[in-house]
């Protein structure tokens, strides 16, 4: 037992034998003394307690300090050999020390779940970024059919705002029925990955998407969500037919004059041409129709060459002007057999363009040619310049007093293989002369090409094109 312990049990024995005398004193009328003594008894114990207790009231202020702040104090006050007190410090410092090696293994751990936090954060910043840049529409479906992740194209094409503390039912969120009805499929069959072509409306036209569903499944096989990921394919839709429509009309005005040449040959062959100039008259057809193939397949090749960036462009500075007056002198000759004047521009002063010459004179010659094809006999054709010099281009409109085009044609003449078929009788072609132009002035030179017409009173086609910009400066 340790002294401190001793001392307190005797007092506290004293204190209580104190009293005890004090009260039988009392109870049997003892002598006056008596009480006085057994009072001075217990005051004295009393006394010897709060004398120790004071003695060690500092050594207990640090043991209750280091015990409230942790492993910021350690316990540093002297205790007496062999005293309760210091047993009593030794176990609170041990007890602090293991408190504290488990504060630390708590603290370690909690910076590796807020490390590992912030990288799981980061990965879901990430991904949701990822998500967002891709232009494919992105849609995660729970096992509830509920919308537990949605990107920002699918956002726009449903027209739905995704928010993952409160998800969307599928149903609800998405107006296609038929993606619904495919997702919940999908979910119900486990098939790893389907393909589906569906159509939309957006902005009131039609859209084509390629749609692939796909599951995710936890270690038992069971569906837990279903990824849909819709690629927009409406423009790769209208290039296939695109080179489907191509073909066909490739096909077709090829067939058209091989069928001409090969009929004609096969009567020259079986001796049908009984005298000169039936041979003369059956040759001129099969070389025209030979002319009109090579035709048609120069101007597939240059728009195809044009569109690949393979042609070769050959630009130098020349005056508008005089390449307009070289094409006019070209096409005149044919003007006249159907006895229409031509009226060609006077010469305009600072009019250069850096242009391959030859596609500009076959651009000219092609709006001349189609103006004299559809305009009637003695009717009128006017080639007319206008130079903006404010803006640095120069603008050149040939009109005539032909048949016109209809309102719903004009959209589409420079189209490849686009023909108007209210003018069809009037002329032959292959809906590429007008393709040709708008590839050469847009495409090469850097311009554009108009159109207006009015059915009955005829039609003026035109396009612009950049000037020289040291010309330009000048006329300014």
């Amino acid at each position: 037992m340790k002294t401190e312990q001793k001392i307190w049990i005797a007092l506290a024995a004293a204190g209580c034998v104190g009293a005890l005398v004090a009260m039988i004193a009392v109870a049997t009328s003892m002598p006056t003394g008596i009480p006085i003594v057994a009072a001075l008894i217990i005051c004295a114990s009393i006394i010897g307690n709060l004398v120790v207790l004071f003695k060690h009231a500092d050594r207990l202020q640090k043991i209750a300090s280091a015990l409230s702040v942790g492993s910021q104090v350690r316990m540093t006050a002297a205790y007496p050999p062999d005293s309760l007190l210091k047993e009593i410090g030794t176990a609170s410092q041990r007890f602090m020390d293991e408190t504290n090696e488990k504060v630390k293994t708590l603290q370690n751990e909690n910076t590796d779940i807020s490390l590992q936090l912030q990288l799981t954060q980061r990965r879901k910043n990430s991904i949701e970024a990822i998500l967002n840049s891709i232009r494919d529409a992105v849609m995660v479906t729970d096992d509830r059919d509920r919308i537990i992740l949605a990107n920002v194209a699918a956002e726009t094409l449903f027209g739905f705002e995704f928010d993952p503390l409160q998800p969307l039912v599928t149903e609800e969120a998405v107006s296609s029925d038929e993606l619904v009805a495919a997702i919940s499929k999908c979910r119900t069959s486990k098939t790893a990955h389907v393909r589906h072509e569906l159509t939309f409306e957006k902005d009131e036209q039609p859209i084509t998407y390629d749609t692939v569903l796909s599951c995710v499944e936890d270690d038992k096989g069971n569906v837990l969500q279903v990824v849909a990921v819709l690629h927009d394919i409406t423009r790769e839709k209208e290039i296939s037919q695109m080179k489907n429509d191509f073909v066909s009309h490739v096909s077709h005005e090829l067939k058209t004059p091989l069928a001409s040449i090969n009929a004609y040959a096969e009567m020259l062959v079986d001796g049908e041409a009984e005298d000169a100039e039936t041979v003369q008259q059956f040759c001129g057809v099969i070389q025209g129709q030979a002319q009109r193939l090579s035709r048609l397949i120069e101007d597939i090749l240059n728009i195809s060459r044009i569109e690949s960036g393979l042609v070769k462009v050959s630009k130098k500075t020349h005056s508008l002007a005089l390449v307009i007056r070289d094409s006019v002198e070209m096409i005149t000759s044919y003007a006249q057999e159907k006895s229409i004047t031509v009226h060609s521009p006077a010469s305009i002063l600072y009019d250069q363009v850096t242009i391959d010459r030859d596609m500009i004179s076959q651009v000219v010659i092609n709006l001349l040619s189609n103006a004299v094809k559809y305009t009637p006999a003695n009717g009128e054709i006017t080639v007319r310049t206008d130079l903006n010099e404010i803006e640095g281009q120069i603008t050149v409109m040939i009109t005539d007093t032909g048949v016109g085009i209809p309102a719903e044609d004009v959209d589409h003449v420079f189209d490849k293989f686009y023909r108007v078929k209210a003018n069809n009788k009037y002329a032959k072609g292959t809906g590429l002369g007008l393709n040709l132009v708008k590839q050469i002035v847009e495409t090469v030179h850097g311009g554009s090409v108009f159109v207006t017409s009015t059915t009955g009173e005829g039609s003026t086609f035109g396009f612009v094109l950049p000037l020289l910009k040291e010309t330009a400066t000048q006329t300014v």
